[in-house]
């Protein structure tokens, strides 16, 4: 209870809140009744396009659609019924004008359309004049985007620029170069073909419409047969087809039937086509899909949504309970977003107190007082249209076709357009183009392809082949190719004229141009047409610019070389021959030639047996000498055989690895050293003297510095490129040049300048090494001084060249690029005396064993030296050894020998083992060298020590034999006392047990062997 109180106290001051805060909205509700117009119940718009045409059909239907849900939209126009008001343009200009004024007649506050984008050029003046905003949902054309159009004006779908710079990028994907055009002739139809030759240039490098097939709108079968002929005997098989949906099929059953559509062609269609096949009713698709079959075409993107799919399956119930052709393609989208647009517009100016009213225009009025009977004072002007106007440029919503805005130069934003792949019986996406990302594969895509090779899937071309077509063809139009041959008066051998010939031309070149053209995979009808007149050579340069004109030739096939100024007018293919400026001046030559083989040149083979074989002798005498002192000359045998060849050659790069222990190998070692450093000096530097360039003896141009840097005159070819290369680039005055015919280059030179003659020549190498191969006293000297070729000259862009660049390549790497120049270019007598005097020359200046025995006495004096100290060593080594009974105990390697028997007769069957015991002593002495040296002064020390303790510690005991079996390694006898008999030595079986007694009691015995 004490809590109402205050609620009821409180009531009375609540109830006059109420009461005042009424009042001040009642007031409020008047005041804005006055001060705001009040909404009209009704407002109409006009609708302008082809009733029965492919886009009307949708866009008609779209209108209604949209006009309906716009008066059912509670937000939108309140209080206020849209009504559209339709005119039937009939596909006629004329007409079109005539129902667009009916429309301004009836005081329509905008209108959608129209559909032409001839109509739209005459209309929008008028639209200009009485203030009423047209948006046109299909004239494309880019035209229409000029200031003189504007501002009324308004395009509700995508200019056709947009679509070209797809289409180029389409062209520019695979590599094609030239288009053709196939066109209705209006101004929808220019406008779109201007738009692709731009962007052509912008996305393709000299990519370009390299033929332009118009035909009349309306155009019958015979009109268009006649079109797609001409267009067939051009190059190019690339068709870019921009028509109108009602008429483009025509152009594909044309082509149908002149076999247009098979392997080899491109066929473009731009977006008419998705939207003749989306408008296709069922019972007519399949023929329209088999006419078709391998083309692209574009689509207006519009993602995919809600209100899209709803709308689409609204048009499809409409079109089937009309029993019309279906109608959802993308053209009608865009018309129900236009309406969208106006509508929008509409509200927003009614909502800041627009009003709608009309009034006449003056210049209209005094025009038709002038006894016009046209009644065109009817034609009333908005007086708030360009207030209306301001409200549609600023659109900004998101409709069925997506985005709906305008951009600073009134174009909708965002243009995107798919790319669609004919086959089958339906379309598939290839691939996506957005102004933005340009060409890929994803709508979603981001990345920009700028820069990259830009990307789509796999087509289809027509043929059922997804083999990318080349493009072009060889033009079928009854006229060969026109090239040009220059009549040369000397080395024909290059090119110039042959009456035995067929084509009355002949040489190297000309063969190289055959064989390159016979590769190709199409036939190119040719007629050789020579330029000069036979009397001197013809100016090249005149030549590449007739091709580039075309007035004369097509094409230039001869010795033309690449060079700056010619490829800026006309194209070459590879070049099939390396050329060069060189310089040619008379002079007395000293030559050597070199082959694979001018490594030997140097020594002569005496020279080369004696140094191989003193490599050898003094390897194996440090083996021999090396051998008891250093490990690294033991081994197994095949060990050291390879250490003996291998430290042979080695010293050669003083690259030896082993070590010399011996004092003897290491004297050895040194002066052989020595002999090897004065061997390779003296190789190095007659081989650098051989293989140096050959060097004048007399004259001074040495190079082109020496040649620029004189004042004497300098002969060129007539009609070469060299004089003009050295008076531009060089800055040769042209008083010091002399026009020379090549007949005339030898008696120049020889007169020389003082003469009358010419100090040096400049030519290109392959005709100097032709003139040099026939006179053998002149020479090139310095180097080429610029790098080219020679290729054939074609006009610009002309695709003949990418394809013989190909051909000449594949001669090239097959070798019947050389074989055609060994046929025309066999070199002359000057190479063959030219190699007999080098080998002549060569000879004399090889090096023999007389400018080096003295070396090699030295080497084998001190080898024979060492050789001698050495074995004397080891023999008394070996004495010593053996007389000191071959170590401690018997134990050592080779025991002493007991007394030899007494002397037996020559019956006496005890010679015959004399030849045995001689036998064991050789192999004795050879394991005695074989041995070590450490081990036999160890041996020697311990047999001397050891008699000194035997003697004193045994008296009277008989000492310790040792016996040696015949071959079989040492052997040892047990201490016996001295009263016991010795057995008889010559019993075998005695030494036998002797043998193996001993054996099996000295464990230390060392078996003699070669290691």
């Amino acid at each position: 209870m004490p809590a109402s109180s205050p609620s009821r106290s409180l009531s009375p001051t609540t109830n006059s809140t109420r009461m005042i805060l009424r009042v001040l909205c009642l007031c409020l509700c008047n005041v804005l009744a006055i001060s705001l117009p009040a909404r009209p119940p009704s407002l109409t718009i006009g609708a302008l396009f082809t009733f029965d045409s492919v886009i009307g059909t949708s866009a008609r239907a779209a209108i209604q659609l949209a006009v309906d849900d716009v008066n059912r939209d509670d937000t939108l126009l309140r209080g206020t019924n849209l009504s559209v008001l339709m005119q039937d343009t009939k596909c006629s200009g004329f007409l079109g004008t005539i129902q667009a004024l009916e429309l301004m007649e009836r005081q329509v506050v905008a209108i959608v359309g129209p559909q032409s984008s001839g109509i739209a050029h005459v209309v929008s003046h008028v639209a200009n004049q009485l203030r009423v905003p047209l948006l046109s949902f299909a004239a494309t054309d880019p035209a229409l985007s000029s200031a003189q159009y504007r501002p009324f004006f308004v395009r509700a779908a995508h200019d056709d620029r947009f679509q070209m710079a797809a289409v180029a990028d389409v062209v520019a994907r695979f590599g094609w170069r030239e288009v053709t055009a196939v066109y209705v002739d209006d101004d929808y139809g220019r406008g779109g073909v201007a738009a692709l030759g731009d962007a052509l240039l912008q996305a393709a490098a000299r990519a370009r419409v390299s033929h332009k097939a118009a035909f009349p709108p309306g155009a019958g079968r015979a009109a268009l047969t006649d079109v797609l002929v001409r267009a067939s005997m051009m190059e190019s098989r690339v068709f870019v087809v921009h028509a109108s949906p009602d008429s483009g099929l025509d152009v594909f059953d044309v082509a149908h039937s002149l076999g247009m559509m098979g392997s080899g062609y491109v066929w473009i269609a731009t977006e008419w086509l998705a939207a003749a096949i989306d408008s296709s009713p069922s019972s007519r698709r399949q023929t329209t899909m088999g006419l078709i079959q391998g083309a692209l075409t574009l689509r207006q993107y519009t993602p995919d949504s809600d209100a899209k799919r709803r709308l689409v399956s609204r048009l499809f119930q409409r079109s089937s309970s009309s029993s019309s052709s279906s109608s959802a393609n993308a053209y009608g989208l865009f018309a129900y977003d236009a309406v969208w647009m106006a509508a929008r517009a509409i509200d927003r100016f009614l909502d800041d107190g627009g009003t709608v009213s009309f009034s006449a225009d003056p210049s209209i009025r005094d025009a038709n007082n002038n006894g016009s009977a046209l009644r065109l004072s009817a034609l009333r002007v908005l007086d708030q249209g360009e207030r209306l106007l301001r409200e549609v440029v600023m659109a900004n919503f998101t409709g069925v076709t997506g985005r709906v805005q305008l951009d600073a130069d009134g174009d909708l934003v965002d243009p995107a357009y798919e790319i669609l792949n004919v086959g089958g019986t339906g379309v598939r996406r290839v691939g996506y183009w957005s102004n933005s990302t340009r060409l890929s594969v994803d709508p979603s895509d981001s990345s920009s392809s700028t820069g990259t090779k830009t990307k789509m899937y796999s087509v289809v071309w027509p043929g059922d082949t997804t083999s990318t077509p080349r493009g072009w063809v060889f033009p079928n139009n009854g006229e060969p190719l026109r090239i040009g041959v220059p009549y040369r008066t000397v080395y024909r051998q290059f090119v110039s004229k042959d009456p035995s010939s067929p084509d009355g031309v002949g040489g190297y070149c000309v063969d190289v141009f055959k064989a390159a053209v016979a590769l190709l995979p199409y036939p190119v009808p040719a007629t050789f047409v020579l330029f000069g007149d036979g009397v001197k050579n013809p100016s090249y340069g005149e030549l590449v610019q007739k091709v580039a004109d075309g007035s004369l030739f097509d094409a230039a096939v001869g010795d033309i070389s690449i060079v700056t100024n010619r490829t800026r007018v006309v194209d070459f293919t590879q070049p099939y021959v390396e050329s060069g400026l060189v310089i040619v001046v008379a002079a007395t030559v000293k030559g050597k030639s070199s082959n694979e083989w001018a490594f030997l040149r140097p020594f002569t083979p005496g020279m080369w047996a004696i140094t191989g074989g003193f490599f050898l002798f003094v390897g194996a005498v440090v083996w021999v000498l090396e051998h008891r002192f250093n490990p690294e000359f033991r081994g197994s045998p095949r060990k050291q055989m390879v250490t003996i060849f291998w430290f042979s050659f080695s010293t050669m790069f003083f690259a030896h690895r082993e070590n010399t222990v011996s004092t003897l190998g290491r004297f050895v070692l040194l002066i052989w050293l020595f002999v090897v450093l004065i061997i390779n000096s003296s190789y190095t530097a007659s081989l650098t003297s051989i293989l140096t360039v050959q060097q004048l003896s007399t004259g001074a141009i040495q190079g082109l510095d020496s040649l620029l840097a004189s004042n004497d005159p300098i002969g060129y070819q007539v009609g070469s490129f060299a004089r003009s290369y050295m008076m531009e680039e060089l800055g040769v005055p042209p008083s010091r040049l002399r026009e020379l015919a090549i007949d005339q280059y030898a008696d120049s030179l020889r007169r020389g300048p003082a003469n009358g003659g010419v100090a040096a020549i400049v030519d290109e190498q392959p005709y100097v090494e032709l003139f040099l191969s026939t006179n053998c006293d002149f020479r090139t000297v310095g180097q080429e001084f610029t790098k080219s070729g020679w290729g054939f000259a074609f006009q610009r862009d002309s695709p003949l060249a990418v394809d013989l660049s190909t051909a000449i390549l594949t001669l090239s790497e097959n070798g019947d690029l050389q074989r055609i120049h060994d046929k025309w270019l066999n070199p002359g007598t000057c190479t063959s005396q030219s190699g007999s005097s080098d080998v002549q020359g060569a000879a004399a200046d090889r090096l023999n064993l007389g400018s080096f025995w003295g070396l090699f006495l030295i080497s084998g004096v001190a080898c024979f030296v060492a050789l001698l100290i050495y074995f004397a060593r080891v023999l008394c080594q070996y004495g010593e050894y053996t007389a000191s009974g071959g170590g401690e105990d018997g134990g050592g390697v080779f025991p002493r020998f007991p007394p030899p028997p007494p002397a037996a007769s020559d019956d006496d069957p005890a010679d015959h083992r004399r030849r045995p015991a001689r036998l064991s002593s050789i192999r004795d002495l050879l394991s005695f060298v074989d041995m070590k040296e450490a081990e036999v002064k160890r041996a020697i020390r311990s047999s001397r020590s050891g008699e000194r303790r035997l003697d004193r510690s045994v008296g009277g005991r008989s000492s310790v034999s040792i016996s040696i079996s015949q071959g079989e390694g040492p052997s040892s006898s047990l201490s016996r006392p001295s009263s016991m008999s010795p057995p008889d030595p010559s019993d075998s079986r005695t030494e036998a047990l002797r043998h193996q007694h001993h054996l099996a009691d000295v464990p230390n015995v060392r078996s003699p062997s070669y290691t």
